[in-house]
C-alpha cells in the first residue's frame, strides 16, 4: 500500500461513511461501471455540483476495488454484496486514487504541486515493483508501461475534483494546459489503464477546447440520464433516513415537509427530483434547517454570472424569486474563458454550478435553500435596477400590512409599476405575483411562504405562515381587473384559513391573527387597490 497506489485512505474514509447514523447506500454503483472495464469505453468523467456525493463515491470505488486490506466489514452488508460480480472484483484491483484537492504543505507554485503527485506515484510504484527495474528519472506513465509489460498488470484510476488545479491562484493559464498534458500522457491510449474514474464540477469541456482529454464521456446532472440515482437523495431514501432520526433523535425538530422544502427540487435528466445530500445529512445530524450547503463554498459567483448580464437577467430574476420557472436554452457550459455574455452561457453555468436547476425547457430555484441566497441577492445589489428597489420596500409592505395601513401598501405597488420593468405589462397574474412577490421579499424572514399551494377546497396566490408562534397568518389573493373585495371573498368562499390548521406541525403551532389581504389590478386606471381583513384569531 502507498500514498497513492492501492491507498487505504478511500477505504478509511468510506468506512467512516458507512457507520455514520445517516448512511445511504449506493453501493450498486460499482455493478455499472465493471462492464466497462478494459474497453474502449473506460474512461468516465462524473460532474456534479459541489457537496452532491462525488467524493464518497469515488471513495468508495477505491475502497472497493483496491489491494488494501479486507473490507469485507463494511460491503459485506451493502447492495453490491448481492451481486455476482462482489467476489470477483472486491479488492481485486491495482487503483491509483488521486485527490487533486490536494496540495504540499505551503505550496506557491504548479511546479510544486505537481511534483507531489508525480513524484507520490513514482515513489509507490518502485516500492511495490522492486523487480521491474524503475528509476526515479522514469515519467510515471513510462514506469506504469514497464510494469504492464514486465508483469501484465494494469491500473484502475479514481481522480478525485481533477478540476481544483483550475481554482488554484498559484497556477497559470499556460501551466492549466500543462495539466491536461500530464492527464493525457497518464492516461490516453495507455495500455496500463484498465478503467479511469474522474469527477469534476464543471466539465471537461471548460477547460479543453483541443482533445487532450476526449477520450472521456462525461455525465452531468441535466443531459446524462445514467447514473442519475446515485447523486442526491430520492425521496424514499429521505424517507428512510428521516424515521432513522425520529427513532434517534429525543425531540425531533425537523418535519419531512421541512426537508423538502429546504433541500429538495433538483431535477436530473430522468425527470428525478433529488434532494442536495449534504444539506439533509446536518439538518437532521443537527436537528436544526439551516443554510449548510450554500456556506459551504465561494457562492458570490451566483453574483458573478448574473452581473455579466445584468439587463437580461433581472427580469428573470423577479420571476424566479417568485417560483416560477424561466424557459431558457441550456447547453454544457463550455466556455474556455470566464467570459460569459449571454443569457444562456450565464444559466447554463448556474445550472452546472447547482444554483440553479433545469427542467422541460426551463431553470428554476430548487428550493428555500438557494432562494434564500437570491433573496440575498435581491436585497444587496442595487445594480438591479428595479429588483433591488422593490426588494428593499418590503418591510415597509409587510409592515403596512399588518397595521392594515392599505393607502401604504397601493402607494408601493404604485411605485412598482412606475419602474421600468416589462413584467409591469401584466399580462397575467403571473407578472403580478412576480411584483407581489418582490414586495413581501423580507417576510421570508418570519415566515414559510407557500405559493400557489392547493388548500383543501381550492388555490390561492400566497399564504405566510408565521415561524413563531403569537405573529399573524397572512393569506394573499391576486385580481386583475377585478377588486379586492372579491378577491377576498373567494379567500372566504375557498375556507383558506384552513390551511393553517395541523400545517408544519400540530395547530397550537399558531396563535395570531389571520389577516385575508386582497390585492387588484386595473388594466383601464393602471392603479392598484388593497383591501386587509381580520378573518378571525387562531387559537
Amino acid at each position: 500500500m502507498g500514498m497513492y497506489l492501492n491507498s487505504k485512505a478511500p477505504y478509511e474514509m468510506y468506512k467512516k461513511i458507512v457507520k455514520s447514523l445517516y448512511f445511504v447506500d449506493k453501493s450498486l454503483l460499482l455493478t455499472e461501471l465493471i462492464p466497462s472495464f478494459g474497453s474502449i469505453n473506460c474512461y468516465c468523467c462524473i460532474t456534479r455540483p459541489r457537496r452532491f456525493g462525488k467524493t464518497i463515491m469515488a471513495n468508495m470505488i477505491g475502497a472497493f476495488f483496491g489491494q488494501t486490506d479486507s473490507t469485507d466489514n463494511i460491503f459485506d452488508t451493502l447492495a453490491i454484496s448481492k451481486q455476482p460480480e462482489y467476489k470477483l472484483h472486491l479488492n481485486k484491483h491495482h487503483v491509483i486514487y488521486i485527490d487533486f484537492s490536494r496540495a504540499p504543505k505551503n505550496c506557491k507554485s504548479y511546479t510544486q504541486y505537481i511534483a507531489r503527485i508525480e513524484d507520490g506515484i513514482l515513489g509507490d510504484l518502485i516500492a511495490s515493483y522492486a523487480g521491474c527495474c524503475l528509476s526515479k528519472a522514469d515519467s510515471v506513465w513510462d514506469a506504469l508501461q514497464k510494469i504492464n509489460e514486465k508483469t501484465d498488470d494494469k491500473f484502475l484510476f479514481v481522480l478525485d475534483e481533477w478540476d481544483a488545479v483550475f481554482h488554484m491562484p498559484f497556477v497559470s493559464r499556460e501551466e492549466q494546459q500543462e495539466y491536461l498534458l500530464f492527464l493525457k500522457w497518464l492516461l490516453k491510449d495507455q495500455s496500463y489503464v484498465e478503467f479511469t474514474y474522474m469527477t469534476g464540477v464543471l466539465p471537461i469541456m471548460k477547460y479543453s477546447s483541443g482533445s487532450e482529454l476526449n477520450m472521456f464521456i462525461e455525465y452531468d446532472m441535466t443531459s446524462s440520464e445514467k447514473f442519475s440515482e446515485y447523486f442526491g437523495f430520492s425521496d424514499s431514501e429521505v424517507d428512510r433516513i428521516y424515521h432513522i432520526y425520529q427513532e434517534n433523535s429525543p425531540y425531533p425538530k425537523v418535519s419531512r415537509e421541512e426537508l423538502r422544502i429546504w433541500y429538495d427540487g433538483y431535477y436530473t435528466a430522468t425527470g428525478m427530483r433529488l434532494y442536495n445530500p449534504r444539506s439533509v445529512v446536518l439538518a437532521l445530524t443537527d436537528n436544526q434547517l439551516r443554510n449548510y450547503w450554500t456556506s459551504s463554498g465561494p457562492y458570490d459567483e451566483l453574483f458573478y454570472y448574473i452581473r455579466h448580464n445584468i439587463q437580461d437577467t433581472k427580469d428573470d430574476l423577479a420571476l424566479l424569486v417568485s417560483g416560477e420557472h424561466v424557459p431558457a436554452a441550456i447547453g454544457q457550459f463550455t466556455s474556455v474563458s470566464m467570459e460569459i455574455n449571454s443569457r444562456e452561457q450565464i444559466y447554463s453555468a448556474m445550472v452546472v454550478f447547482g444554483l440553479l436547476t433545469y427542467e422541460n425547457g426551463k431553470v428554476l430555484i430548487p428550493n428555500k435553500e438557494l432562494m434564500d441566497k437570491f433573496n440575498e441577492l435581491l436585497l444587496t445589489k442595487d445594480s438591479l435596477g428595479y429588483v433591488y428597489q422593490l426588494a428593499r420596500k418590503s418591510e415597509q409592505m409587510l409592515q403596512a400590512t399588518l397595521s392594515g395601513d392599505t393607502k401604504t401598501m397601493a402607494d408601493i405597488l404604485q411605485f412598482a409599476h412606475n419602474t421600468e420593468s416589462p413584467i409591469l405589462s401584466y399580462n397575467s397574474e403571473t407578472e403580478l405575483s412576480a411584483i407581489i412577490n418582490l414586495c413581501y421579499l423580507s417576510a421570508r424572514n418570519k415566515y414559510w411562504t407557500s405559493r400557489e399551494e392547493k388548500s383543501r377546497k381550492g388555490f390561492v396566490d400566497f399564504i405566510f405562515f408565521p415561524k413563531h408562534k403569537g405573529e399573524d397568518g397572512i393569506i394573499i389573493e391576486l385580481k386583475v381587473d377585478s377588486t379586492p373585495e372579491e378577491a377576498i371573498a373567494q379567500i372566504k368562499s375557498k375556507n383558506y384559513a384552513l390551511r393553517f390548521q395541523g400545517t408544519l406541525g400540530e395547530e397550537s403551532r399558531y396563535a395570531g391573527r389571520i389577516l385575508a389581504v386582497g390585492i387588484s389590478y386595473s388594466k383601464k386606471t393602471k392603479e392598484h387597490s388593497c383591501l386587509v381583513e381580520i378573518l378571525n384569531t387562531i387559537r
